[in-house]
């Protein structure tokens, strides 16, 4: 990888952006920025620019659906995947109908994480 490619990681839980940080830092990745909130999430998006943004689904004022929708119409090339403990498949046809790349579900392995991460970036 000759540039890093630029991650932004949003959960509510700052032990998961933890654990999604040490995964992909150890890969190479750059994480640009961290969000605990859907609200955050545009404004930071928008002005990071990221590669990539790892989503959650549950957070307190915006909820992941809706700020993957936000960030799909500001920026329509955004690559979004939702990290979720909500795996029911009404959430992630949601998710994915928003304009979602994938959908992890939580717990997660590294491997699960990292593959969906180089296909969502086109680098596997």
């Amino acid at each position: 990888m000759s540039e890093k490619k630029k991650i932004l990681i949003v959960d509510d839980s700052g032990y998961m952006r933890q654990v999604i940080r040490r995964h992909l830092e150890a890969k190479g990745f750059e994480i640009v920025g961290e969000a605990s909130d859907g609200t955050q999430v545009v404004a930071m998006a928008e002005s990071l620019k990221p590669d990539l943004i790892t989503m959650d689904l549950s957070m307190k004022s915006l909820g992941g659906i809706e700020a993957t929708k936000l960030v799909k119409q500001a920026m329509p090339d955004a690559k979004i995947i939702v990290v979720s403990a909500l795996g029911e498949s009404r959430f992630i046809k949601e998710a994915v109908s928003a304009g979602a790349h994938d959908f992890i579900i939580k717990p997660f392995t590294e491997e699960r994480l990292l593959s969906s991460v180089l296909s969502a970036l086109k680098m596997n």
